[in-house]
């Protein structure tokens, strides 16, 4: 999505340790009008799959989420990473390796709202080593569900998380996919 892209290479960052900063419009203040916009393109990515619940994983996947679950007319669900006591009990788990905290967090969504009966899209702001994407397909597949497939904001391909999920047989879709990040350089496959 050349819009994201150009968006990226304006407003966003390269950190120490291969972290890409998007923090001014994509994952802490949220640029509205542009999650619009990759919004309709999931849409239009997804749309013949039947999708009646979108997977997220907090926090910073919901926003996007959020507006791709109103384009799709669906709820969203977001995976929650602490037990509270509004959703201990009858849970999914599935444990995450988060690369920008550095911990590993079980996962969890209330069985209630994840069933045989649901076409899961799962949407997500970045997909680097695939820990996260992994862990919701995870959630997903001891729900009985149908995983149609990933949305992803920016895929950072040269951590390959994506090669082995895509493997599984997983349909993943990247709007903006990085092939490189050096040198202080973004390069886009």
């Amino acid at each position: 999505m050349r819009l994201l892209e150009e968006r990226i290479l304006r407003d966003g960052k390269i950190g120490d340790g291969g972290v890409l900063k998007v923090d001014s419009f994509l994952n802490h203040q949220m640029d509205i009008a542009l999650f619009c916009k990759m919004a309709e393109e999931f849409y239009k990515l997804f749309r013949n799959e039947h999708v009646n619940k979108i997977l997220t994983i907090e926090a910073s996947g919901i926003g996007i989420a959020c507006i791709t679950g109103q384009v799709f007319g669906c709820p969203v669900i977001f995976a929650k990473k602490s037990e509270t006591i509004n959703i201990a009990g009858d849970v999914y788990t599935a444990r995450v390796e988060s690369f920008t905290h550095g911990k590993t967090y079980t996962i969890m969504v209330a069985k209630a709202l994840l069933t045989p009966a649901d076409s899961v899209l799962i949407i997500d702001d970045f997909l680097a080593r695939g820990a996260a994407l992994s862990g919701l397909s995870a959630l997903v597949r001891a729900a009985g569900a149908a995983l149609v497939g990933a949305g992803i904001a920016i895929e950072k391909v040269f951590q390959h998380g994506g090669d082995s999920l895509r493997e599984s047989g997983i349909r993943i879709e990247s709007l903006a996919r990085i092939q490189s990040m050096e040198n202080g350089r973004i390069a886009f496959c």
